[in-house]
C-alpha cells in the first residue's frame, strides 16, 4: 500500500486495523506510516521510547525549516476488554452515517485524514511547512510527546503552530484542564483480625484519606477561579479511582494503596492538593498510627502530570484555527491532551479535531461521517493557507 494514494476511508480502515491499545506496542502502525510516507518521498523521523517498544513519528512536508503547522495526534487507544462491542473493535463498520471502531473518534480518524492528504500536500506549492506529529502513550499520561518535543528542540524543524486533533466536533479549544495522577500508600500494622487493639488498619486510614479528598473536592466546587465558568464542570476535580489493599478476611490489613486523579484548572496552584493532603495525613492521621507503631505511615506522591493548555494572548494557533473552521467561536475542554506540552515547548497550540469526546472510550465508539468531511475541509484550507506568502 505504501507509495500509492489512499482515500480517507481507506486510511481510517488501515489505522483502526492496528491494535494499538496502550499496553501493546504501536511499532507496526508507526512502521507502516513511515513506509507510506517514504513511498511519497517524505522522510519520516522515528523517535523511540527508551525501551524501543514504542515510537513517535515526525515528518515535514514542504520546506524543511522551522515554522508552519504541525498536525498532532496519538496512535494509542484505550482497552476494549470487558466492553460489550457489537462488532470487532479493530474492523471499521459503517452504519447510519457513522464509522464504528476503536479509535475512530479518539483519534485515528484525524491522523487518517492528515495522512490521506499527504499526496495533496506534496503536490502543492507549499510556502510554509506542514508537519505530522504522531505520538505514543497519550492515553496513559501523554508519555510519548515529550520525547518528540525534545527531538524538535534538538534536531527537527520546530513548528510555529500545533493543532492537536482530539475530538472537539471541529470547534477550536484554546484551553484545557491538566490531568494529575497521585498515589497514596498507607502502611499500617497487621495482626490477627481479633486483635485490632494492637494493629493499625491501613484500609481504615485510607478511608479517612478518601473522606478528606472528598471534602477538598467539595470545597473546590465553590471556588470562583478566573475563567472557570467556561469549563464543564467549572472547577478542578478530584477522584479516587483505584483502591488496592488487604490480604485476607482474618488479617488486619498492613497496606492500602489509593490512585487519585485530579483535573486541574489552568492557572490554579498545581501543588495545593498534594500539599494539603500531606499536611492532613502528617498532622492528623500519622500521629495516631505511630502511637501504635513507629513503622507505620502515609506517603503520597505525584506519579505523573500533563500540563494544562492555557489561553494565549493574540494566539497565532487560535487565529489560524478560526480561519480554517470558518468560525470565530472558541471553547474549552475538560480532558487533557499533549497540547500543554507543546505549548510549554514554545509552540502556539490549540485543540481542534473531528468527533465528540462523548463517544470516546466507550463500546461501539464511532465518528460521524459529517465530522470526517468537516475535518477534510479543514485540512484542505490549511494546505491552501500554507501555499500563501
Amino acid at each position: 500500500m505504501a507509495g500509492r494514494d489512499m482515500t480517507t476511508r481507506e486510511m481510517i480502515d488501515t489505522l483502526i486495523g492496528f491494535d494499538t491499545v496502550s499496553a501493546k506496542s504501536n511499532m507496526a502502525l508507526i512502521e507502516w506510516v513511515a513506509d507510506y510516507l517514504d513511498g511519497h518521498g517524505i522522510a519520516p523521523h522515528i523517535i523511540h521510547s527508551e525501551d524501543k517498544l514504542k515510537a513517535n513519528l515526525f515528518a515535514t512536508i514542504g520546506p524543511v525549516e522551522d515554522g508552519g503547522v504541525a498536525l498532532s495526534g496519538h496512535t494509542d487507544v484505550v482497552p476494549v476488554e470487558g466492553q460489550p462491542w457489537d462488532n470487532d473493535p479493530f474492523t471499521v463498520i459503517e452504519k447510519d452515517g457513522k464509522l464504528y471502531g476503536r479509535g475512530t473518534c479518539d483519534m485515528k480518524s484525524f491522523l487518517a485524514i492528515a495522512l490521506a492528504k499527504v499526496p495533496q500536500m506534496k503536490s502543492s506549492p507549499l510556502k510554509k511547512p506542514l508537519h505530522l506529529a504522531l505520538s505514543y502513550d497519550e492515553e496513559i499520561g501523554c508519555l510519548g510527546a515529550p520525547r518528540m518535543i525534545e527531538a524538535i528542540g534538538r534536531n527537527l524543524p520546530k513548528p510555529a503552530i500545533v493543532i492537536v486533533g482530539e475530538p472537539t466536533e471541529m470547534k477550536v479549544a484554546n484551553a484545557h484542564k491538566g490531568p494529575y495522577v497521585y498515589e497514596t500508600v498507607v502502611t499500617g500494622l497487621e495482626a490477627h483480625s481479633s486483635q485490632t487493639h494492637i494493629a493499625v488498619n491501613a484500609i481504615h486510614y485510607a478511608a479517612r484519606v478518601v473522606s478528606f479528598l472528598e471534602d477538598l473536592a467539595e470545597e473546590m466546587t465553590g471556588r470562583a477561579e478566573p475563567g472557570a465558568a467556561e469549563f464543564v464542570p467549572p472547577y478542578s476535580t478530584i477522584s479516587v479511582t483505584t483502591v488496592d489493599g488487604g490480604t485476607a478476611n482474618n488479617i488486619v490489613p498492613r497496606q492500602c494503596v489509593l490512585g487519585i486523579n485530579v483535573r486541574q484548572l489552568p492557572g490554579t496552584d498545581p501543588e495545593e492538593i498534594l500539599r494539603r493532603l500531606n499536611e492532613y495525613t502528617g498532622t492528623v492521621l500519622e500521629p495516631k498510627m505511630k502511637a501504635v507503631d513507629p513503622g507505620t505511615g502515609i506517603a503520597s506522591r505525584l506519579v505523573h502530570f500533563v500540563p494544562p493548555l492555557r489561553k494565549e494572548e493574540e494566539s497565532p494557533a487560535e487565529a489560524l484555527a478560526k480561519y480554517l473552521t470558518e468560525s470565530n467561536e472558541t471553547t474549552v475542554i475538560s480532558f487533557g491532551t499533549e497540547g500543554g506540552q507543546f505549548q510549554d515547548g514554545g509552540m502556539s497550540t490549540v485543540v481542534c479535531g473531528p468527533g465528540s469526546i462523548q463517544q470516546a472510550h466507550k463500546p461501539n465508539e464511532f465518528i460521524a461521517l459529517s465530522e470526517v468531511a468537516a475535518c477534510e475541509r479543514f485540512v484542505d484550507r490549511l494546505i491552501g493557507w500554507a501555499c500563501k506568502d
